[in-house]
């Protein structure tokens, strides 16, 4: 890997805290990309030509591929937390965020798809010593964050770039660590805490368990991101380099190509005193925007009892994941694609809602004894079925229909594993 320096790894805490930062970014690159896979139309109409489609579906299919693989890199410093003894870290700063606490020059925002999110999402994947600016209202928020000195016992953000230079610092703060501690203290956490290929079904996952693992785990992220050096085709950066390319040479052919509705990050309420930029006021629209945040916390909850299980067989573990994965494709999908293209309101007739992933709270989501959670989980489910069925969105009640039909085929799973009292 690279030879970036400014970021200090010297004891397990301040490790852990910046694997927390990682499964952060991680988690928001997850929620932007898909954000603007939701945004893309799915039908000819103004803007999009049935010639056009095309190119936007395959455009939609690179953006859920790229989204899907942040997963999987989020599932595998997830791993990598287990490994050196940590908890599982699911949340993440409320969107829209901007930079507080990581670098300046590192800001997260829920854009539609166009030029400026594709702009935005090159500059994120960026290979070390790739100079390019980010889209326009991402300037810097404020000077360069310093890296620790070796008097600091109480770990805090540092300066880094890009994800391949966070990733680098883990690297070298592991080996640092193994010398220092030994492999054996410092990787921990067991291997059966952890996931592996067969639990989300993601190629090359694996438990860590030494230091050659865990290289081998970073790597991964960083070449997946970024590419090797000089070779970014199949990168997130080439892949998305691709994209905006042939978006351009489609708005300079055609300058009423409009692919994606008119979404903003609108939403509900305020959450611990950060205001949604647009309200969301139509009653149906703000149902659905609830049902699908719902939805997503308990598929975070879900997520966090897999990695920080209490006396679930391997069996019941494989039963969470499924479940997980299932409200991803069976509830998280769709309503995001219908949120697209619900109004926000009679205050802004020109602007659609979108999928806001907006958390009721900033928590660990994780839940005391197998029994309670297991019961809370297929409890909530059945609630938000019921919740789902009254809503009646125009164009969309096969949506809602099918997606509380879902909501209960997942609690009726879970409950099947529920012993009685």
């Amino acid at each position: 890997m690279g030879e970036e320096t400014g970021i200090v790894v010297g004891d397990r805490k301040e490790l852990t805290y910046v694997l927390c930062q990682g499964a952060e970014l991680e988690h928001g690159l997850m929620c932007e990309y898909l954000y603007a896979a939701f945004s893309l139309k799915g039908t000819p109409g103004p803007g999009l030509s049935g010639d056009q489609l095309e190119a936007v579906e395959r455009w939609r299919e690179v953006v859920f591929a790229i989204a899907r693989e942040e997963m999987l890199h989020w599932a595998v410093v997830q791993n990598l937390l287990t490994a050196v003894g940590s908890a599982p870290y699911v949340s993440r700063p409320h969107m829209p965020h901007q930079a507080k606490g990581y670098p300046s020059g590192v800001q997260l925002r829920l854009l539609p798809f166009g030029e400026a999110a594709l702009q935005h999402f090159v500059y994120l994947e960026r290979p070390e010593g790739v100079e390019r600016a980010d889209a326009e209202g991402f300037e810097p928020g404020g000077p360069p964050l310093p890296p620790m000195s070796p008097e600091e016992v109480v770990p805090r953000g540092q300066d880094w770039a890009t994800q391949g230079h966070l990733y680098r610092a883990v690297e070298r703060g592991l080996a640092f660590l193994a010398d220092r501690l030994g492999e054996e203290r410092l990787f921990i956490g067991p291997a059966f805490d952890q996931a592996d290929e067969a639990t989300f079904g993601w190629p090359d996952l694996r438990p860590i368990t030494d230091l050659e693992g865990a290289n081998r785990a970073l790597e991964r992220i960083v070449e997946q991101g970024e590419g090797a050096t000089g070779n970014w085709a199949t990168a997130h950066y080439g892949r998305f380099l691709g994209v905006l390319d042939e978006y351009q040479a489609m708005r300079k052919a055609d300058p009423g190509f409009e692919p994606a509705y008119p979404v903003v990050a609108a939403g509900m309420r305020a959450v611990e005193g950060i205001e949604p930029d647009v309200y969301i006021t139509d009653p149906v629209t703000g149902g659905c925007s609830d049902l699908f945040n719902a939805v997503y916390e308990l598929v975070l909850q879900m997520i966090a009892r897999y990695f920080a299980f209490g006396h679930e067989t391997p069996e019941q573990r494989q039963i969470l994941a499924n479940t997980a994965v299932g409200l991803m494709f069976g509830a998280i999908k769709p309503l995001g694609l219908l949120l697209a293209r619900l109004p926000v309101g009679p205050d802004h007739p020109d602007a659609t809602a979108g999928a806001n992933f907006q958390l009721p709270y900033r928590a660990s989501f994780l839940l005391p004894h197998r029994r309670s959670a297991w019961l809370r989980f297929a409890e909530r489910l059945d609630e938000l079925a019921a919740f789902a069925t009254g809503l009646h969105p125009p164009e969309g009640e096969d949506v809602t229909a099918a997606v509380s039909q879902a909501l209960r085929r997942s609690a009726s799973g879970l409950t099947a594993h529920i012993e009685a009292v």
